[in-house]
């Protein structure tokens, strides 16, 4: 994969995050910005290893994520604490069985995929933010 490609994920890992941020207002769950929280370090952390080795593997698992790039660079605990969003990928995402968000919950997601990106940069040289 080329550079385009890296700073095309990076790109979208940001708009997921201005999403997260700003989308807050009538009708919107709580849920639904957790699942673009995820889906920002998710793309952010893709984006790393297409920088790194020129591939990701196509999955949603931050655990295998952490591991293909552990291959690469040392990640820091606090990154490796990403897997928390995990349940957002997926089983949050559409109406069933589950807790609603709470409000801790959202800004620890929030805390958690603007931190990821913040590494992601700093591993990269990065210094722009935003989509």
């Amino acid at each position: 994969m080329t550079t385009e490609e890296f700073e095309d994920w990076l790109r979208r890992a940001e708009s997921n995050l201005h999403i997260a941020r700003r989308g807050r207002g009538e009708g919107v769950f709580l849920e639904d910005l957790c699942f673009e929280a995820q889906q920002a370090a998710e793309k952010a952390l893709k984006a790393l290893l297409i920088h790194l080795s020129g591939d990701y593997p196509r999955v949603h698992a931050f655990t295998l994520l952490l591991e293909r790039l552990q291959q690469h660079v040392a990640v820091p605990e606090p990154i490796r604490e990403v897997v928390e969003l995990s349940d957002y990928a997926v089983q949050i995402r559409y109406p069933g069985d589950y807790y609603p968000v709470s409000e801790e919950e959202y800004e620890r997601a929030l805390e958690l995929a603007e931190r990821v990106l913040r590494w992601v940069r700093s591993q990269t040289g990065q210094k722009r933010e935003g989509p």
